[in-house]
């Protein structure tokens, strides 16, 4: 009896050499001790089960590239270079991606391995900031929906590229005189009864409603958006068809997340690899247009004069943010799934790497294609070719596959079907996120039918992005909804890290689950510059905040007062958790009531009380304040250890 229980090893401290982590602990496992763990077991006495691990340390890897690499590098990144300057926008991007992104990406990393905890039950290292990870449950949930009426689009497209010829092919008599066809062999309005000196005239008038348009921009705004001129009298039905994708979309993330990391890490590597085949196909159909490399040349030469612009370095940060998904809880959702000694250090390089290559591989496509059409319309201006937003996606690469001369159609199933990879692999994770909170707080809420609960009510929010006012919408809970909320709480997140909890702590929590030292760039950048340079970002953006617009178009006041509940309801979670972590912490007086808020719960650390216990011990020897030595000696510590 004593041999099988000395024998006996929980999976998930476990480490990727089959080793477990626990093994340098000499404790008995018989210790009345550690037997005694209440903080650990339900109400009812009863030991909640253990937590679910990945198969393979690899579908981790994985599952983070299916949910880093998605819609924000393909769809988000290339109209964010095109509104900021194309090459200028990329030199503040990588400096951004140096120094705020990939530092949060593996602190997420760190602090869900090491406690094995979701996004906001991980908290427990300081419960006054519990409402960082409750918001954070927030925004995930709305970006959720707006993401599932994406994939819905692009499953329209893949429904539509069966057809020949493909229908944003060719211009139809109702979209007027100024369309020109996408396909290369079609015969243009300006073909018939225009020279190039013609075309060019009418292009650069200044007139919206006189420029030339491409037959695959009129078949998005006409045929599969319905889209309304403005949102003054509503935002209209639900378009029946785009229903049935938003139904498809939500469908399967809710069979991939049934079962948990049980099913949808065996889906993460189709999900991660696949869309590396086609985008390679398309990119290398691109550059071969004619004018493809005028606008790779637009794309990677810098605009000087856009690199002090604080809007281009906010742009920067917020792509930066969902690009990597970074202070969105998903990162740490993931990860709390890992054995403890997983090494998440090389998982953090490997992805924010090649996230980077991505973005840039999906913004050479976009910008030759731009190039392209500049070259086809006759103009110099890459900049200006066609209009920015969620649509570019659904405008510029149906129109580059409609000019393919040999079965179109094969290119374009090949690259919505990417598409709806990439927005379900980045759902995906963005679901697990939601259900993981709320299966934290509630055990015995089952994996399946809290999945279907939120893939539901997700499908029912998700029908006002798919009306004729949807792009208003999704517009504005972006904008409401994610950029603004993520900002706040990613710099309430890294000062409750950095600071309350302690980067010196944090350092030693690695080297105790890691075995490994933490440089002094990891110590500056968690400590002192990422949580600058995002309070300096956030304070401009309030400081120059101007009206949200869609297409020039600004929104009625309702519309606002919706955004701004939004942006509050997300944002008040940080007062109203931490009225809350007073009020419970069992202090005598409010002062110990407040320090006992601020200070970690007395079960934080590793989930497996073996290894809980031998932390305690170094953590309470290692962690001891220079006394008398004034507040700089204890920055100091916090900093350099």
């Amino acid at each position: 009896m004593e041999s099988s229980q000395r024998n006996h090893q929980n999976p998930a401290f476990v480490g990727d050499d089959g080793r477990s982590t626990a093994s340098t602990v000499e404790i008995s496992a018989s210790n009345p001790a550690l037997r005694d763990n209440s903080d650990d077991q339900e109400a009812g006495g009863k030991v909640p089960e253990e937590r679910a691990t990945w198969g393979k340390g690899v579908e981790f890897l994985m599952s983070c590239i299916a949910m880093s690499v998605g819609l924000g590098n393909v769809w988000r990144f290339p109209f964010t270079a095109l509104d900021n300057g194309g090459g200028a926008f990329l030199i503040p991007y990588l400096i951004v991606l140096f120094l705020i992104g990939k530092p949060i990406y593996y602190l997420e990393m760190v602090i869900g391995q090491f406690s094995s905890r979701g996004s906001v039950k991980v908290f427990d290292l300081c419960p006054a900031m519990k409402g960082v990870g409750a918001g954070q449950a927030f925004q995930v949930f709305m970006l959720s929906t707006y993401y599932a009426a994406l994939v819905a689009i692009i499953g329209r497209y893949f429904i539509e590229s069966f057809r020949n010829p493909l229908p944003w092919a060719e211009c139809q008599a109702e979209w007027g005189i100024n369309c020109i066809n996408s396909a290369p062999n079609a015969n243009n309005w300006s073909q018939v009864e225009s020279s190039d000196d013609r075309r060019t005239q009418n292009y650069t008038m200044k007139s919206e409603n006189d420029r030339v348009i491409t037959s695959s921009e009129w078949y998005f705004v006409k045929e599969v958006l319905h889209e309304t001129p403005n949102i003054e009298n509503g935002i209209g039905l639900p378009n029946w068809e785009l229903v049935v994708g938003l139904f498809v979309a939500w469908a399967c993330v809710f069979f991939i997340i049934r079962r948990g990391v049980k099913s949808s890490g065996k889906a993460s590597y189709f999900l991660a690899l696949f869309p590396y085949v086609i985008m390679g196909v398309l990119l290398v159909r691109a550059v071969t247009l004619p004018g493809s490399i005028d606008g790779i040349y637009y794309f990677i030469k810098p605009q000087w004069g856009k690199i002090l612009d604080p809007k281009v370095w906010y742009a920067a940060v917020t792509q930066c943010f969902y690009s990597l998904s970074v202070c969105f809880g998903n990162i740490i959702m993931y990860s709390s799934f890992n054995k403890f000694g997983h090494n998440v250090h090389r998982d953090a390089a490997i992805v924010t790497g090649l996230d980077t290559m991505t973005s840039l591989l999906a913004g050479f496509t976009i910008f030759g294609i731009l190039g392209h059409l500049a070259h086809e319309i006759g103009t110099d201006d890459i900049g200006s070719v066609v209009k920015g937003g969620a649509g570019l996606a659904f405008i510029s690469y149906p129109d580059a596959i409609a000019k393919f001369k040999q079965l179109p159609q094969i290119f374009s199933v090949l690259f919505f079907l990417m598409l709806f990879v990439l927005g379900i692999g980045s759902n995906i994770a963005m679901t697990s996120c939601s259900v993981t909170a709320i299966r934290d707080r509630f055990p015995n809420f089952k994996q399946w039918q809290c999945s279907l609960l939120i893939a539901v009510v997700s499908f029912l929010i998700g029908l006002m992005y798919i009306t004729p006012g949807g792009q208003y919408m999704l517009t504005l809970v972006d904008f409401f909804g994610a950029s603004m909320i993520a900002l706040v709480l990613g710099i309430a997140e890294l000062y409750t890290i950095g600071w309350i909890y302690g980067t010196d702590r944090l350092c030693k929590d690695i080297e105790f689950m890691l075995n490994r030292k933490v440089g002094l760039y990891w110590r500056l950048c968690w400590s002192i510059i990422t949580p600058l340079i995002m309070t300096v970002i956030l304070i401009y953006f309030y400081a120059t905040y101007e009206p949200l617009t869609y297409n020039n178009i600004i929104y009625p006041n309702w519309a606002y007062s919706i955004g701004w509940m939004i942006t509050a309801f997300g944002i008040l979670q940080l007062p109203i958790w931490m009225i809350v972590a007073i009020i419970r912490d069992p202090g005598k007086t409010l002062g110990a009531k407040i320090r006992g808020a601020f200070t970690p719960k007395k079960n934080w650390g590793p989930m497996d009380p073996l290894l809980r216990e031998q932390y305690n011990k170094e953590i309470e020897n290692e962690l001891t304040p220079k006394r008398g030595q004034g507040i700089w000696a204890a920055i100091k510590q916090n900093i350099f250890g």
